[in-house]
């Protein structure tokens, strides 16, 4: 280091030499790589700055024994040990600090923690490895290209067995530089363009790293245990195998077993202590002495035997509350017997009672299913006895006894504890005061299925439950082959859930509100009660407003919503032991108020009615009006007016009859002069009526055809105008006597002579009727 540090001042001096003159300012080396836990000099020039100078390493300052001074322009910095992985040293003036130079210090460190592995293809047949494996770790972050070295004792040059690139392990496939028996050294090179470095020499023995190919292995059952054969692949002198098995559905758990084999790579391997007809899964590995293990062998699946020293029914009872005669229903149950065991297995329970007098009395025994069986027993002591048949042959049998309704001086215990951690209740109980040699503890959460446990001390533990159910417990001492009165503990929860959880969640919307309802699921014992509600509600994907609801309720309003926007709810229920939480809803909210277009529907459907009713009867009424008949001349008739003797109101006309002995009348039109007198006779309707003025009025007063103006000129004359000179169809109305006055002329009459005589004293009218009788109907 320090040949180097000279040969630096050296050529620092012919530099200055060569710029003298200038002010250079610098540290040297520049940027440089080193290995972790080196040491390095650096070297300050301080030309551009006056006085003294001082170092900072990342900012901080240096201890003042780390750096010297050569002279006052050129100043040195020993870093010892150097470990952190990247440093900026800066080189500044004392008094006014500006920086005279700096460097980077970056370190780098060499491949570690070396393996190798000599190994076979997957399927391969034994023989000579085909793959040579080596790891490394090594701590950086950039680009590197690994070289993998080895010697041996025979050949020390370096041969190259693989490469990588990044990877911190590489295969060499042949593995031709590596034989059975040799004693090698491998050296693991990491490049850079930066820098260069290997790592230790990992040196090892061709034998220790050779990594065996799988055993066969060959199961055997046992009515007592497996029995495990191991033949290994490669032969040598010792070997060392392993059993691994677990029963089938276990996940973990594993159990394993050692194994010494010998040079011929045979051996056996009993597991004992397994449950009769249960399936397992068994596979095994071996090794060579102080090499690794071979891969576990292809798991194989076997059954157990039925063990029947092993078969324990375990029989116990439950007895449901007594009847008013005592009475009483009794569950019996039982450790079923696997249905994977082979053969054929019947269950037998005699139920055998106790009279007051100490006679046993027992009844035919009942045909039970595989677990359980009911029985109906009186208020007596019974003794239920069990009988397993496999094959017709007794396999096991077990008893229990039911005491008697009204026995007395059985042990009970006392004091039940009882706790819950994390779903496990935890019991304790204080024992009863006469001898026992155990107790029964039965527990089930719904009345139908239950789980019973035998021990020997005043605790115990349940474990297993399901979450959030309530259980019942049953404590029940056990002395001789009797059994004492029970102690329960009911509707014990394994955990309390927080609140009930949310079923339906509804929200109607208007432009400004929104109601919200929802439901909870059905709350049961082990659910907090809740005290309210808190709903949580804002727009877009925030909840920045909360109305609390009490418990009772199940609804609220959100109230002054902006119209036509996106908004988000959430509802929680607060309850003593926690809090329960409805998913995000999302709704929108109407631009409009749909109540306000509801009513402005149904007030423009009814303007729209009146509107078309209005004009449809304004149309109705016009087309009568245009339909109302016109007067046609051609259409009159000449009638008599009916005399005074007739009922009024009555108008019957009847046709005038022109007598053949008699000329025919002539009606007159008031332009006589230019216009011929028309016969009468020879009109196709006729009807001249003759009338008396106040006789009009009484007997018709609203005809419009029949009651006349009283005016003069209405009397005197009645004339349509003429038609550009043409001949007029309308007839002249007036007086009878209108003819003889305006003319002149006599005209003949169609009345008798007794009419003719009262015209002259009563005013008489000509009425024509004019219209179309069909219209006139």
């Amino acid at each position: 280091m320090h040949t180097v540090l000279f040969l630096l001042l050296l050529i620092d001096t012919c530099t200055t030499s060569i710029y003298e003159g200038q002010n250079l300012c610098n540290v040297f080396p520049k940027d440089p790589y080193i290995q972790k836990g080196e040491d390095i000099q650096l070297l300050c020039k301080s030309f551009c700055v006056n006085g003294k100078v001082y170092w900072t390493l990342n900012n901080e300052d240096v201890k003042g024994s780390w750096s010297s001074s050569i002279n006052s322009t050129h100043h040195i910095l020993s870093l010892k040990n150097f470990t952190l992985s990247n440093a900026t040293v800066l080189c500044r003036q004392a008094d006014t600090k500006i920086i005279a130079g700096g460097t980077f210090v970056r370190t780098y460190a060499k491949p570690s923690v070396v393996g190798c592995i000599w190994h076979y293809k997957n399927g391969s047949i034994p023989g000579v490895p085909q793959l040579f494996t080596c790891t490394w770790k090594h701590e950086v972050s950039q680009k590197i290209n690994y070289t993998v070295f080895v010697t041996s004792w025979y050949n020390a040059s370096l041969l190259e067995m693989c490469r990588s690139r990044n990877a911190k392990t590489c295969t060499s496939v042949g593995s031709k530089h590596v034989k059975l028996g040799g004693h090698y050294s491998l050296t693991v090179r990491a490049k850079t363009k930066h820098w260069e470095v290997d790592s230790d020499p990992y040196e090892f023995y061709s034998n220790h790293i050779l990594q065996i190919l799988p055993p066969r292995l060959t199961l055997h059952t046992f009515s007592s245990h497996l029995l495990a054969q191991c033949i290994a692949s490669t032969p040598s002198d010792k070997y060392y195998c392993q059993v691994k098995y677990n029963k089938v559905g276990e996940k973990g758990n594993f159990q394993i077993l050692n194994k010494i084999l010998e040079a011929t790579g045979k051996g056996n391997i009993s597991i004992e202590n397994i449950e009769s007809c249960t399936y397992y899964k068994v596979s095994s590995r071996c090794a060579w002495s102080k090499a690794p293990w071979s891969e576990w062998s292809r798991e194989q699946t076997i059954l157990s035997q039925l063990n029947k020293s092993n078969v324990k029914l375990n029989l116990w009872r439950k007895i449901k509350e007594p009847e008013k005669n005592g009475t009483r229903n009794v569950y019996a149950m039982w450790a079923e017997i696997s249905s994977a065991c082979q053969g054929t297995f019947t269950y037998f329970i005699q139920d055998t009672v106790f009279k007051n007098n100490g006679i046993e009395l027992d009844y035919n025994p009942k045909l039970c299913p595989n677990s359980f069986c009911t029985f109906h027993l009186n208020e007596k002591a019974h003794r239920l006895k069990l009988r397993v048949f496999h094959n017709d042959e007794v396999l096991s049998q077990d008893s229990v006894y039911v005491p008697a309704v009204e026995e007395i001086g059985l042990p009970k215990v006392t004091n039940v504890q009882t706790s819950t951690t994390e779903g496990v209740i935890s019991l304790t109980w204080d024992a009863p005061s006469q001898f026992v040699r155990g107790y029964m503890v039965d527990w089930t959460h719904d009345g139908h299925e239950y789980h019973w446990e035998e021990t020997n001390s005043t605790s115990t533990t349940l474990a297993g439950l399901v979450d959030k159910a309530a259980y019942n417990i049953t404590v029940t001492p056990l002395f001789g082959d009797k059994t004492g009165l029970g102690t329960r503990v009911v509707q014990l929860c394994t955990a309390v859930a927080a609140a009930a959880n949310f079923s339906t969640i509804t929200v109607e919307v208007t432009d400004k509100k929104a109601l919200v309802r929802w439901t909870m699921q059905h709350q049961d014992l082990c659910s907090g009660v809740i005290l309210h509600y808190i709903v949580f509600y804002g727009r877009g994907q925030g909840a920045h407003f909360n109305i609390t609801v009490n418990s009772t309720n199940k609804e609220v309003f959100l109230k002054d919503l902006i119209p036509y926007t996106q908004y988000s709810m959430y509802i929680k229920a607060i309850a003593q032991t926690g809090t329960s939480e409805s998913n995000v809803r999302y709704f929108n909210t109407k631009s409009l108020d749909p109540q306000l277009v509801i009513k402005l529907l149904i007030i423009g459907s009814i303007t729209i009615i009146l509107v078309i009713s209005t004009v449809i009867c304004c149309t109705v009424q016009y087309r009568k009006f245009l339909m109302k008949p016109l007067p046609d001349p051609g259409l009159s008739s000449v009638a008599q007016w009916p005399s005074g003797t007739h009922q009024k109101g009555m108008f019957p006309f009847r046709q005038f009859n022109c007598p053949s002995e008699s000329l025919c009348a002539r009606v007159y039109l008031e332009d006589s002069q230019t216009i011929p007198p028309i016969d009468v006779c020879q009109e196709e309707y006729t009807g001249l009526v003759f009338t008396s003025k106040t006789n009009i009025r009484k007997e018709r007063p609203d005809d419009p055809q029949e009651a006349f103006n009283p005016s003069p000129s209405r009397e005197r004359k009645a004339q349509l105008p003429n038609g550009g000179g043409q001949l007029s169809p309308y007839r002249s109305q007036g007086s009878v006597e209108s003819p003889s006055q305006s003319h002149g002329k006599e005209s003949n009459c169609l009345l008798p002579e007794n009419h003719q005589q009262m015209t002259t004293s009563l005013a008489m009218y000509v009425t024509v009727d004019i219209f179309e009788q069909d219209q006139c109907r």
